[in-house]
């Protein structure tokens, strides 16, 4: 008996190749295919567009999710939405600091409980069982490959049945009528916190506008969290214990270099991925379990 496929898009070049090659060439290995994007309200607009296009072009027919935070003991849950509804201004990201704090790498929540529980409670309402789950993660990118795959029913695509590298998707979208309106060092997530500092300095200086909600965040919802009366401190997005502000007195008062663009290198031409590390942010938030 044929097991069923969940697909998490990210709403990445990688993730959108992964997903039409699952509906195309290995569609037969599966009963049943669902497709889920999950909008956190900070994803790019590009990136919004990029999922309806994918969706008018390959007929991904991507079910779009976002996260209803609720108080108490029960569990998150979700509403459905569209490329038209979707939140815009970071309003489940804002529920979701409501209830469990600033996300940053100490506490690590935003992908789990804006992403992964809501897809995950989407699935159990729909009664749907026996699944795999695949993520878009590349050939060049096996070190994110979860350790728990396997007793999870991951499985990686681009990673072991078709060994994909980063310029290889990026020729593959160069051939496309369209493609994500995004350099590689943006992302999906306008500033998110697992970025090299570099990205966020480069971000910075095309759009400083992109860290106003960060801003916020940190100045009206710092002091949410269970240790934060503990420790007397608040909490702040970025690596080091960093806020925006100090982001944007690094910006003006450092010496930094241009992140590159990776959306721009192709077959013949080389990629360092370790010129920016990061806490598992490349183009997208991928849904994995560590």
């Amino acid at each position: 008996m044929k097991k069923n496929l969940f697909v998490s898009f990210s709403g990445g070049e990688t993730s959108a190749l992964m997903t039409q090659l699952l509906l195309t060439k290995w569609r037969d290995r599966y009963a049943d295919v669902i497709v889920v994007f999950a909008n956190t309200g900070q994803e790019n607009e590009a990136t919004l567009e990029f999922v309806r296009d994918c969706d008018a072009t390959f007929g991904f027919n991507t079910v779009w999710l976002e996260a209803v935070p609720k108080r108490g003991r029960e569990k998150i849950t979700y509403r459905v939405v569209d490329f038209v509804s979707a939140a815009r201004n970071g309003e489940p990201f804002e529920d979701m600091i409501d209830l469990y704090g600033i996300p940053n790498y100490k506490y690590p929540h935003c992908t789990r409980e804006l992403k992964l529980r809501p897809m995950l409670n989407y699935l159990n309402t729909l009664g749907f069982s026996n699944y795999d789950t695949a993520i878009g993660i590349r050939a060049d990118e096996a070190a994110r490959r979860s350790s728990k795959a396997v007793s999870k029913n991951v499985v990686y695509p681009l990673l072991d049945w078709s060994p994909t590298t980063k310029p290889q998707v990026n020729s593959f979208w160069a051939a496309q009528p369209f493609r994500l309106a995004l350099a590689g060092y943006q992302g999906n997530c306008k500033t998110c916190w697992k970025k090299s500092f570099r990205k966020l300095m480069t971000i910075m200086d095309e759009n400083p506008a992109q860290f106003d909600f960060f801003d916020r965040m940190e100045r009206d919802k710092g002091l949410i969290g269970g240790e934060v009366a503990k420790m007397g401190y608040q909490r702040v997005f970025f690596r080091g214990s960093l806020n925006v502000a100090d982001l944007r007195k690094m910006h003006a008062n450092t010496d930094w270099t241009h992140a590159e663009n990776d959306a721009v290198v192709y077959d013949n031409k080389p990629i360092a991925l370790d010129v920016d590390p990061t806490d598992g942010c490349v183009e997208s938030c991928e849904v994995n379990w560590a």
